[in-house]
């Protein structure tokens, strides 16, 4: 059972080695997102209005760098999330992340993008410790306040740009490693964030 993530997860994404990090992905972080899959699919289903299904990263198109994050996604299609909005809980070495998430493989982005520029102010309106990114593969993300039009003008029209919100714990906050706590805030970041994800389809 999930009892939250510990420093030593975090660390997995200083192991040198391919082989070497996905081993010790596959075996400390893995078991504790199909947890953690388990323990959200019915609550968050029944906020998203819709079947969700649990999709855990594979990193299978790797060869030669490890990766340098790893995530799980909640998705209303079976086979795959990335051409769909979904729901990503994951792990840079630093910190946790949880996200709504647009990416660039997104058919149909630039309509998405549209109703979310007309939705800014809503956005700009969920708590302050939002956050938003325009690409899943780097770390850093802003506050949503700070989100402008051109932001989502850049994400209807750069073909690689992508939306992701949500929020974040760096790895020192004492709620990751409290599994009630952890798993009730990981619902509160997705409360606000089920209009928007309506919104998209």
């Amino acid at each position: 059972m999930f009892t939250g993530f510990s420093k030593e997860d975090f660390n997995t994404f200083k192991i040198e080695g391919l082989e070497e990090r996905m081993d010790a992905i596959k075996t400390r972080i893995q078991p504790k997102f199909a947890d953690i899959g388990n323990e959200l699919k019915d609550d968050l289903q029944a906020l998203a209005g819709n079947e969700l299904h649990v999709h855990i990263a594979k990193h299978a198109r790797r060869t030669v760098n490890p990766p340098n994050d790893t995530w799980m996604a909640f998705c209303h299609d079976k086979r795959g999330y990335k051409k769909h909005p979904h729901f990503q809980i994951g792990l840079w070495d630093d910190h946790l992340f949880v996200w709504l998430a647009f990416i660039y493989e997104l058919p149909g982005k630039d309509e998405i993008a549209r109703k979310l520029q007309k939705e800014i102010t809503n956005l700009h309106e969920l708590p302050n410790d939002f956050v938003f990114s325009m690409d899943h593969m780097k770390k850093e993300a802003k506050l949503l306040q700070d989100l402008t039009s051109s932001d989502l003008e850049r994400f209807e029209n750069v073909k690689k740009a992508e939306f992701l919100v949500g929020r974040q714990l760096a790895v020192q906050n004492p709620i990751l490693s409290d599994r009630e706590a952890f798993l009730e805030w990981v619902l509160e970041t997705y409360r606000p964030l089920i209009p928007f994800y309506r919104n998209a389809f």
